[in-house]
């Protein structure tokens, strides 16, 4: 498939079928990532790939909104960054997400990005926390995002290149 094809096709998808994802799908996705480009070449990233049940399910009710579909995924992966190393740790780590949502693409799966970073389970408590508890994370790792994985059980259309907004790009100047 073309790049551009790929770009087009690559939806947030919510629902998926319950269906595991073969270990050598979650593994490519994680070898995506680990291709990805890093400030310094420092790469700062970390990937926990969760496949319980359980702890899926507690990750649906890690935020006060945004995360409910969660529950139905077969499969999340974790996406950490060690804050010591880089002080652009959430740009490395969100590019390396990217690739993992597209290779994903690729494999025929679906993909849905939950922010962590800077979101709160509740008034007392941030979803950074309650991840970080659940997979048992280092001190030094921080959490940008889950991403939910798995067979799609929704179709949606390829983007629509008519809805792109070409007024928001310039040459040279403004």
């Amino acid at each position: 498939m073309a790049f551009i094809d790929l770009v087009k096709q690559r939806r947030s998808i919510r629902k998926y079928e319950a269906k595991p994802v073969e270990e050598e799908k979650l593994q490519a996705i994680v070898k995506a990532a680990l291709m990805a480009p890093s400030s310094k070449r420092c790469q700062p990233w970390y990937f926990v790939v969760v496949d319980d049940a359980e702890t899926i399910a507690q990750f649906s009710v890690c935020r006060e909104a945004g995360s409910k579909f969660l529950e139905g995924a077969p499969a999340a992966i974790v996406v950490l960054a060690d804050n010591t190393v880089s002080d652009v740790w959430t740009e490395d780590a969100s590019i390396a997400a990217a690739y993992m949502q597209l290779q994903a693409e690729d494999l025929g799966l679906g993909t849905c990005w939950v922010q962590v970073r800077n979101r709160m389970k509740d008034e007392s408590q941030t979803t950074e926390s309650v991840v970080k508890k659940l997979i048992n994370a280092p001190e030094n790792l921080s959490v940008e995002c889950i991403l939910g994985v798995g067979y799609k059980g929704e179709e949606k259309s390829p983007f629509d290149e008519s809805r792109l907004k070409l007024e928001r790009f310039v040459k040279n100047k403004f």
